[in-house]
């Protein structure tokens, strides 16, 4: 039989354009009626009261072409809501000029997940602390006249609203918030402000006051909230972070009770162990918080990812931005807490309807046993049963069944029957670094000392402060000035050589006489501040001392965080030149911003030719101020990759001209690790690994940043290490 295709009649194409345009209609007029509210019970979204499940992804901490399946990961996770925070830095580096593309391309990011079905909670700030450089200001902002941030100041708050419409604004032209059909149904203004307000006092009151009528006068059509902030002005919802909000109390009755930061995991620094957080204890906390009527909450973080180039803050906190999130910096499933907490957020929907619907009745179950009931009009049930016993597990009763309860742990039945989850209960798994790649072929170049005379730098009578003059353009700035020693100065006669004092700001130093390294010092996350103390070798005639200050990425946290200080200020004394001392700190200082490697960007392709570099036996090994280089081929297969830098020191890491960070695998962690337990409250210092090794061996290289053939690596080391040691490791499970 002949088969035909029949194009269709004119009538059905009239029909089929009406039916279109019907939907189009009706697709318009539910945007258009869409709606976000509250009430004190939960968020409500088109009138429907929801537990919504929530996770921090930051899309600069990962790239692009990672995004999808990290949003897809926390999809099938459990999670309907993707928080992330504004990087204002990021995207308006310089006033007036902004930047939305690659890393920081913020529309695409939300609407790949508006894509994957989840919604989204906007963290503008912009204020946003997040362990980034400068709490993610811009550095700009600090010069601009007359500022003070954070507080009733008028400058501030100028630029501060100016960035805040310019992110609602773009949101509202994409249609991103709920009411335009987006998946945006939150947005914070500020983060965490409330300790600084108690510290400012009045002033402090009355910015809170106007960040607030600032925010709602943006008309969003969504919530705004504040985390953190007590006082919170209505119709701000004031929200909890830490790692127990079990017993935080809104501050209205009518208001919902929210856990915007659910801690993890921790921060990481230079110089400290890896801290983590067992499945066990945050599904514990989480599920505490539940049965306690509240109805969001939000991993801090979900996915914490990797403080690609300079985007660190603390300062002194590490590359690795990893968290101990249940998906790992890699955007790999972190087992057993990814599966744990998933099994967790299956058994909180279950229950949802109940949990909405209703307060709980508690009842005991024994001494230290409890049940949580949420039992709705409608004969819906859920029921969340609690052993507070830190040493024995129990049987208790409950309705017709027995449950078997592990010690300090809390098992949810969803239909006040079966148990379908307990906090305790964990299957176990672990992801491992797998060598891939060593015996790179590298060539190194010698970066220069800084001399006075030094074309590009300029001399003032004092020592600048070092972000003043960089503008965080570069971590590095020299310190150089001349000192002439007559012959027949007295400790050139004994042998006994001066000694030399340099007091700096922080947050790194090294110090040269006569082009030769003399040593360094280095501050730390708690005291960046700094003091090099050593005898110099100094000759009779000139003699050429050369400080090379270098920053960790600047302050992201405190009280008027925005004054302080970084580099070489002072003071700098020479002792033991005829029985004397002499005050260096006011003598003439030539300033150089940045090395040279950096101007002339050896880093990249272009760059690394217009230079020449040494290989073979001529390798520089251990050497100060070296830069290296290397070539190789993308490596098989699809795992995440991470370069090995046990057998270096500090400095930077640049692939195809990008650069991954800073490292500084030479920093051994200090401090205690002890065995971490979930039983009880969790406890930061207890709950450590890595003492006295490493405080980060591996650093990130995206697969997207790699071509198949011919990648170049470059190196910068600060200290001298030997490349030799570098190898490509592979993430897998």
């Amino acid at each position: 039989m002949d088969s035909k295709v029949t194009a269709p009649s004119s009538e059905t194409l009239r029909t089929t354009n009406v039916l279109f345009c019907m939907l189009i209609f009706l697709s318009w007029v539910f945007a258009a009626t869409a709606s976000v509210s509250y009430d004190n019970k939960a968020v409500l979204i088109n009138g429907r009261r929801r537990v919504l499940i929530s996770g921090s992804i930051h899309y600069p901490r990962s790239t692009p072409e990672m995004w999808p399946e990290i949003i897809q990961r926390a999809k099938y996770g459990g999670l309907d809501v993707i928080q992330t925070y504004v990087f204002w830095n990021g995207h308006e580096p310089s006033r007036g000029q902004y930047n939305f593309q690659g890393r920081y391309d913020l529309v695409r990011f939300i609407k790949l997940v508006h894509q994957a079905g989840l919604y989204v909670t906007l963290r503008i700030g912009p204020y946003v602390c997040a362990e980034w450089n400068l709490g993610g200001f811009p550095v700009w902002l600090k010069y601009v006249p007359g500022i003070a941030f954070r507080t009733d100041n008028e400058p501030f708050k100028w630029e501060m609203q100016r960035f805040t419409y310019k992110i609602v604004d773009l949101m509202k032209a994409e249609r991103l918030f709920e009411p335009q059909g987006g998946p945006i149904i939150l947005s914070q203004i500020e983060n965490e402000y409330e300790i600084v307000e108690y510290e400012i006092g009045h002033p402090g009151v009355a910015y809170t006051q106007w960040a607030a009528g600032m925010a709602v006068g943006t008309h969003t059509g969504v919530p705004w909230i504040m985390c953190k902030q007590g006082d919170a002005p209505d119709p701000i919802i004031n929200t909890c972070n830490g790692f127990y909000c079990e017993n935080f109390i809104p501050n209205r009755n009518y208001k919902p009770k929210m856990w915007t930061e659910v801690w993890g995991g921790w921060l990481m620094k230079f110089g400290g162990p890896t801290p983590y957080r067992l499945a066990e204890d945050v599904a514990f906390a989480v599920t505490k918080f539940i049965q306690n009527n509240g109805t969001y909450f939000n991993y801090y973080m979900y996915h914490g990812g990797t403080n690609f180039g300079r985007t660190s803050g603390g300062p002194f906190i590490t590359t690795s931005y990893d968290y101990d999130a249940p998906i790992d910096e890699y955007g790999l499933p972190r087992e057993p807490k990814y599966t744990h907490l998933k099994d967790l957020h299956n058994a909180i929907k279950q229950s949802e309807e109940a949990l909405v619907s209703t307060n709980p009745i508690i009842a005991s179950l024994g001494q230290k046993q409890e049940v949580h009931v949420f039992k709705s009009k409608s004969g819906v049930c859920a029921a969340f049963l609690t052993n507070y016993d830190q040493q024995y597990s129990v049987k208790v009763r409950f309705g017709n069944g027995q449950y078997d309860l592990p010690p300090w742990s809390i098992s949810i039945l969803p239909d006040c029957k079966t148990e379908a989850f307990n906090t305790a209960k964990v299957r176990k798994k672990t992801l491992s670094m797998v060598p891939w790649s060593w015996g790179f072929s590298w060539e190194s170049y010698n970066e220069w000392v800084g001399t006075a005379s030094d074309e590009g730098s300029f001399v003032v009578k004092g020592l600048k402060e070092q972000v003043s003059v960089t503008w965080d353009t570069t971590d590095y700035l020299w310190y150089m000035t001349d000192i002439t020693i007559g012959g027949d100065e007295e400790f050139l006669e004994t042998g006994r050589l001066p000694f030399l004092t340099v007091a700096s700001a922080g947050h790194a130093l090294q110090v040269f006489v006569n082009g030769q390294s003399v040593g360094n010092a280095y501050g730390s996350y708690e005291t960046p501040k700094l003091t090099f103390s050593g005898r110099v070798a100094l000759k009779p005639g000139v003699n050429k001392l050369a400080l090379l200050s270098s920053t960790v990425g600047l302050p992201n946290i405190g009280l008027h965080f925005e004054t302080w200080n970084a580099g070489v200020l002072g003071p700098v004394t020479l002792e033991g030149v005829n029985d004397g001392k002499w005050d260096l700190t006011k003598w003439e200082w030539s300033h150089k911003k940045g090395l040279e490697g950096e101007a002339l960007s050896v880093f990249s392709f272009k760059g690394s030719s217009s230079v020449k570099w040494t290989g073979g036996s001529s390798l520089a090994i251990k050497r100060p101020l070296t830069w290296y280089k290397t070539t190789f081929d993308a490596p098989e297969g699809n795992e995440p990759l991470a370069v090995d830098m046990i057998s270096m020191g500090k400095g930077e890491i640049w692939i195809n001209g990008q650069s991954i960070g800073r490292h500084w695998a030479a920093n051994k962690a200090t401090g205690g690790c002890g065995k971490c337990s979930y039983i009880g409250y969790y406890h930061e210092t207890k709950c450590q690994s890595g003492c006295g090794e490493a405080s980060q061996r591996w650093y990130h290289v995206p697969r997207s940043w790699l071509y198949p053939k011919g990648n170049l690596m470059v190196v910068f080391e600060e200290w001298g290490g030997d490349p030799r040691g570098i190898s490509l490791v592979k993430r897998t499970t």
